[in-house]
């Protein structure tokens, strides 16, 4: 481990981290979805908050607590078995994914069905190389504070379910982002230790190279960057892990790892910004700690509407938070 790594982090801090994290993934997701709305982009023009009185969210946040769970069900030494039976009771016993399911969720939903199992659930799936387990990864990092290499393996047990190659290694990226970050990690050691458990000679290490130089060409300047991260890193599909997750550290980067800012400049992105959203929530709000979060957008997420997941309608995102934390061992 590196000298970051072994920090002596207060256990009030931890849980104030791993509550700013999930519930930043949360409201990225809920600000994200509204934002690429033409609804609301024909009223707001740039979206700057949620509306009022409404509890939001996607597949985003749902399949993320479905990761949390796996991870307190498992006290943390999570196996493809605790995966396998947390989506067979939550998510395959659905009669279908409801309102914003993702397609390599669904993919790996009818491959269970058929009784496939991973790693096969996951290399047998059309839509593998999307963003769809980076999306739901970040309570691993939460558990792993301090340790991205246990965050990097045990993302990629979760993401094997549904994804494969640059589904997993984007799963297994932000996984190692968050565990830095739920210690204070600098913006630029974060976004290095992303980068260093995605192979090199593959699609989303190309594309994340790509825009970390779009980055150093616009001297960190996120409106100079802003139409080149666009047009250089635009897939067929919007949701490809490489275009997406390469967007998302590259906003995080122009933002300085700032929540707000960070978080309203992924929302307003456009393509698959609740999850660039949602993402960048995760990891500013594990950077910062839950003091950085406008109290009101707590309110409005802490309780998911279960749209597409319908058992999280149930949870309280702040007492999820709270089992993560205990989770947690850093060297002291």
């Amino acid at each position: 481990m590196s000298e970051q790594t072994k920090l002596s982090i207060p256990k009030d801090d931890l849980f104030e981290r791993a509550f700013a994290s999930l519930i930043g993934l949360a409201i990225g997701d809920s600000i994200g979805d509204q934002a690429r709305s033409q609804e609301n982009k024909a009223v707001y023009g740039i979206t700057r908050d949620m509306y009022e009185n409404t509890s939001w969210s996607t597949d985003d946040t749902e399949f993320a607590l479905l990761v949390a769970l796996e991870m307190i069900n498992s006290k943390g030494e999570l196996t493809t078995q605790h995966v396998v039976d947390a989506w067979m009771e939550h998510v395959v016993a659905q009669t279908a994914l409801g309102e914003k399911g993702g397609e390599s969720e669904k993919g790996a939903v009818n491959n269970l069905r058929r009784g496939v199992m991973p790693p096969y659930s996951g290399i047998d799936n059309s839509f593998n190389d999307s963003d769809g387990a980076a999306m739901r990864i970040a309570p691993i990092g939460i558990a792993c504070a301090g340790d991205p290499d246990r965050a990097a393996k045990l993302a990629a047990i979760d993401a094997s379910i549904s994804h494969d190659r640059n589904g997993v290694w984007g799963a297994q990226a932000v996984a190692a982002a968050v565990a830095m970050a739920m210690i204070g990690a600098s913006t630029e050691q974060i976004i290095s230790t992303a980068r260093s458990v995605i192979p090199d000679d593959s699609w989303l290490g190309r594309w994340f190279d790509i825009a970390m130089h779009i980055v150093d060409d616009a001297n960190g300047d996120l409106w100079k960057a802003w139409n080149p991260l666009h047009h250089r890193l635009r897939a067929e599909y919007r949701a490809s892990c490489a275009e997406a997750i390469s967007e998302t550290f590259a906003i995080f980067r122009l933002t300085k790892g700032e929540f707000v800012d960070g978080v309203l400049a992924a929302s307003n992105f456009g393509r698959d910004s609740d999850t660039l959203a949602a993402i960048v929530g995760a990891l500013a709000g594990a950077k910062n700690g839950i003091k950085v979060v406008p109290e009101d957008w707590i309110m409005k997420v802490r309780r998911p509407t279960g749209r597409c997941l319908a058992f999280t309608s149930k949870l309280d995102i702040q007492a999820l938070a709270l089992d993560l934390a205990q989770l947690i061992s850093i060297d002291k």
